[in-house]
């Protein structure tokens, strides 16, 4: 019984926060999940991001992020590219929370 507790414990834990979207910013394209790349008009964009400075504001893969300074912190590791082609999602950053969100939901899936 007390071994059931403790992996229902853990999977409620983890149902909970795989979905947050707390991503930390690699300097090395190898050891990234995601290569992003910033464009510069929002009609672009796979993903329009809003950026929050704490970790518990995070959205459930709707485009608000939090970046974490620890790689092991992450949800995400993300890497930046120079060229749009060499991305895997495009992304637009807005002012405001509730502009946040996915333009192309078919690459929704790189932020699982």
């Amino acid at each position: 019984m007390k071994n059931l507790l403790i992996i229902v414990f853990i999977t409620i834990i983890f149902i909970t926060t795989a979905n947050a979207q707390k991503v930390f910013s690699t300097n090395h394209s190898n050891l990234a999940d995601v290569k992003v790349f910033v464009v510069q008009h929002e009609n672009l964009a796979d993903l329009k991001v809003y950026k929050v400075k704490h970790s518990n504001l995070t959205g459930k893969n709707n485009g608000v992020w939090f970046f974490t300074d620890h790689y092991n912190l992450a949800d995400k590791k993300i890497y930046f590219v120079d060229h749009s082609n060499l991305a895997d999602i495009k992304v637009y950053f807005v002012k405001h929370k509730n502009l946040a969100g996915w333009r192309d939901k078919s690459k929704k899936h790189f932020m699982y």
